[in-house]
């Protein structure tokens, strides 16, 4: 069964920093693209960042300079390093993987075929 699980939310001040994880089960993630997206309650979906299967990375402007997306294939799994938090980084946070070998990824969200359960990320004093 193919599978991706977020974890490493969680309840953080303003001007902290937190590290999710999206670690994939049941295909390797060496040919996929991998984004990170996140949706506030009465917003919509947006992406945040996402990385290619060859590395090129992409980030939506709210979030440069204070977002940090890596893999490690090794261990099937991403990461999103968040400095900086600010209050209106608040959401649920989900990583998606969009099969695309060799390819730039996208931030939008249409193209991506996996999606996990989502990992909620407070930022709050």
């Amino acid at each position: 069964q193919l599978q991706l699980v977020e974890s490493g939310g969680g309840l953080v001040q303003p001007g902290g920093s937190l590290r999710l994880s999206c670690a994939a089960s049941g295909f390797t993630l060496d040919s996929y693209a991998i984004g990170w997206f996140r949706q506030a309650p009465g917003k919509e979906r947006e992406g945040v960042s996402c990385i290619s299967s060859s590395g090129p990375t992409k980030y939506a402007d709210s979030v440069k300079g204070r977002f940090t997306i890596s893999r490690d294939n090794a261990k099937n799994t991403v990461y999103l390093q968040m400095n900086s938090l600010k209050p209106e980084d608040t959401a649920t946070y989900y990583c998606a993987a969009d099969y695309l070998p060799g390819r730039l990824c996208f931030l939008g969200f249409g193209s991506y075929d996996y999606w996990g359960q989502g990992t909620q990320v407070t930022v709050s004093s």
